[in-house]
């Protein structure tokens, strides 16, 4: 036990030294939504209170969320490419319209819980990486996911079929062709819209990550949740190359290893999360938060499940293939389709 505690405390003499070693270095990041826990319990703490913390001093950051800065969020990835943001983190589904590799990780019906996410991330993970680094001068330093994007009803559903002639807010194209597929109508809105359209039947029900929907209120103007996972709606954390490059190599070694458990942190807390959105909007004993929602939680049956395997494989995985490139269906084959025994057809 002696010698246990000796060489504790020399780990931590040893960390402390090579935190003192850091040069000073002070980043400015651009991060998700401000309003969402993804940031406020893990995003933000992690820069203004982690990353100082760990570096004796010598590494701080200042953070604001993407709508702070009053941006909306598909401009991000470009913003990154000509050094305006130098890091910054960022929504997968809001590129997916330069390009559908994009879509590769998070498309609907891909991974039923959190564990497939996660594998199916890392499966593609370094595609990713190649991708940006070579065509726009951005490095990838790591993929965390929301909780499970699921759907949020003002009207009395009890399984997908339901959707049927329903109005339905997604945020991505693979969400769309998801509610299409099951007869509903694909709508597009922001986010900070959907409380309003909800309420005043504009839309029928809407797609987010179930605890983002608690924490922007949508239990007030809903009063259905399916807990069947649609899609994880991944976000990149990333850097500017040139911003990167002019960074001392210790610092980039000691931000590649601090990203890197951000990112395991949040992973790990996806599935727990989404079981949170799911007791906090209906009002369970172990919602965590004091204020609770009133919504029926709606369990999926296996005919459910069932009913989106085949849609993902008849329908969602062929459109995304014949609009993505030979070499992106190809990688999809490769990584993710070998993992899961599929198969991509251009």
């Amino acid at each position: 036990m002696k010698r246990l505690m000796i060489s504790l405390a020399a780990l931590a003499v040893a960390s402390a030294a090579t935190a003192q070693e850091l040069p000073k270095t002070h980043l400015k990041v651009v991060g998700g939504l401000s309003n969402l826990t993804a940031y406020q319990d893990y995003e933000k703490p992690f820069w203004t209170k982690t990353i100082p913390e760990t570096s004796n001093g010598q590494v701080t950051a200042e953070i604001k969320g993407f709508n702070e800065m009053g941006l909306k969020g598909p401009e991000l990835l470009r913003l990154m490419s000509q050094g305006v943001v130098e890091f910054g983190t960022a929504t997968l589904s809001y590129f997916a319209s330069d390009n559908p590799i994009n879509e590769t990780i998070d498309l609907a019906g891909l991974a039923p819980d959190a564990k497939t996410a996660r594998d199916v991330t890392a499966d593609f993970e370094p595609v990713l990486a190649k991708t940006y680094g070579d065509g726009a001068n951005v490095r990838l330093l790591g993929i965390s996911p929301y909780p499970a994007q699921v759907l949020f009803c003002n009207a009395d559903i009890k399984g997908l079929s339901d959707l049927k002639g329903k109005k339905v807010r997604t945020s991505s194209r693979t969400q769309a062709e998801f509610v299409e597929a099951f007869g509903g109508s694909s709508v597009t809105m922001a986010f900070g819209e959907v409380v309003p359209a909800l309420q005043n039947k504009v839309v029928d029900c809407a797609i987010t990550g179930s605890l983002s929907g608690y924490s922007a209120k949508w239990y007030e103007v809903s009063t259905h949740l399916l807990a069947l996972p649609i899609n994880w709606n991944q976000q990149i954390h990333a850097v500017n190359e040139k911003a990167w490059q002019k960074l001392d190599p210790k610092v980039q070694a000691f931000l590649k290893e601090s990203i890197t458990g951000l990112v395991d942190q949040m992973w790990r807390a996806a599935a727990k999360q989404t079981l949170t959105g799911f007791d906090c909007n209906t009002g369970a004993a172990a919602c965590p938060y004091e204020v609770k929602g009133k919504m029926v939680l709606v369990q999926p049956t296996d005919a459910d499940r069932a009913e989106l395997k085949k849609v993902f494989q008849e329908q969602i995985l062929p459109k995304w293939a014949a609009r993505c490139s030979a070499d992106c269906v190809a990688s999809f084959n490769a990584t993710i389709g070998k993992d899961l025994d599929l198969t991509a057809k251009k």
